[in-house]
């Protein structure tokens, strides 16, 4: 039988692009789409996109009965509801900020409030699939990880495993102006975006713990991190260019070595020839990833492209839950890019 599945905070982004890919995969049911406003109203004439949802598909209050619940909500608001679910027997995956980092104080420093419920931090599992697939089978909370970090993660990730890059990393990275969601600030305007590229957040982005907690997981020891995201005139896509020293001794041909037998088997992680577009990986679950090294100032440069909606947001939160409920990864995800 199809696993049954709810969204609550369809009417977002993230919370659409959910509905979109859930809506044809084979493994489950979407019973229920939740969200504060256009209650009563069917889902295929929320999001436009979606014009062959089910009629009987309309935005509702509660989950029905629901297996396992996405949650696409302002930081705060799914840590205060998923208590209730988990003591019903259910299982979460947050798309959202609530379960990411371990030290509920982190939660006061970064993002201004007191965790509700710091008791799920402990047994969240971090969703990085590709690194957490094995803990991840018997999780009741994933905590789906941010796009800016899915990038910056990937794009390290064999270097750090195979201890061949120092503490000092510097994360350079670029995103589409969906990153920011349903915003009608001035800063995300068309006429103020347009042609038009700026860094916002440094050095108090709220990404730049999670990816510091990410590279501590991957074992490397607490890094000397320098995260500058910047905001370009496009709809979708994200770049991350990560620069890192090389320890003594290492070689470009280690490097090449690593990242090919970390993502060998990968069904999502892409190692290309030549550095990557964005554009690769429009409406796909792909993140494309490239390292070279620069002899002359010994240093690493790894890059990885993905699509924030999907890989950093709703695709990859599905593929966490394929490997949780012992589903195929790739089931349900299985579409390429768009081109051009």
């Amino acid at each position: 039988m199809p696993t049954k599945v709810a969204i609550v905070g369809v009417t977002g982004y993230a919370g659409g692009e959910l509905a979109r890919l859930l809506l044809r995969h084979p493994g489950v049911t979407l019973v229920a789409v939740v969200a504060r406003s256009r209650r009563g109203t069917l889902l295929r004439d929320v999001q436009a996109n979606l014009h062959d949802a089910p009629a009987s598909l309309a935005i509702g209050a509660g989950v029905g009965d629901a297996e396992v619940i996405f949650t696409a909500l302002p930081a705060g608001e799914a840590a205060k509801a998923a208590p209730g679910w988990l003591g019903e027997g259910r299982r979460v995956i947050d798309i959202g900020s609530d379960f990411r980092l371990k030290d509920p104080r982190a939660y006061e420093t970064w993002y201004g409030y007191t965790h509700p419920a710091p008791e799920l931090l402990g047994e969240s599992v971090y969703g990085m699939t590709e690194f957490a697939r094995d803990r991840s089978r018997a999780a009741r909370v994933i905590a789906n990880p941010g796009c800016y970090p899915t990038a910056a993660l990937l794009a390290l990730g064999p270097a750090v495993k195979h201890g061949l890059i120092g503490d000092d990393v510097i994360v350079d990275a670029k995103s589409g102006v969906s990153g920011a969601g349903h915003n009608v600030d001035e800063a995300y305007l068309y006429g103020t975006i347009d042609g038009s590229v700026r860094m916002y957040g440094v050095p108090r982005h709220r990404h730049t713990p999670e990816i510091a907690q990410g590279l501590c997981d991957l074992g490397a020891p607490p890094p000397r991190l320098t995260f500058a995201p910047h905001l370009v005139p496009m709809t979708r896509g994200l770049i991350a260019t990560c620069y890192a020293p090389l320890r003594d001794g290492v070689t470009a041909a280690q490097v090449a070595e690593a990242y090919a037998r970390t993502y060998a088997d990968e069904p999502f992680v892409r190692v290309t020839r030549s550095f990557p577009a964005t554009k690769a990986t429009l409406g796909s679950n792909w993140c494309l990833v490239h390292a070279t090294v620069d002899e002359t100032s010994r240093r690493l440069v790894a890059v990885g492209v993905l699509d924030n909606l999907v890989k950093g947001a709703a695709g990859s939160a599905i593929q966490n839950m394929n490997a949780a409920l012992g589903l195929p990864e790739r089931l349900g995800l299985e579409a390429l890019p768009l081109w051009p």
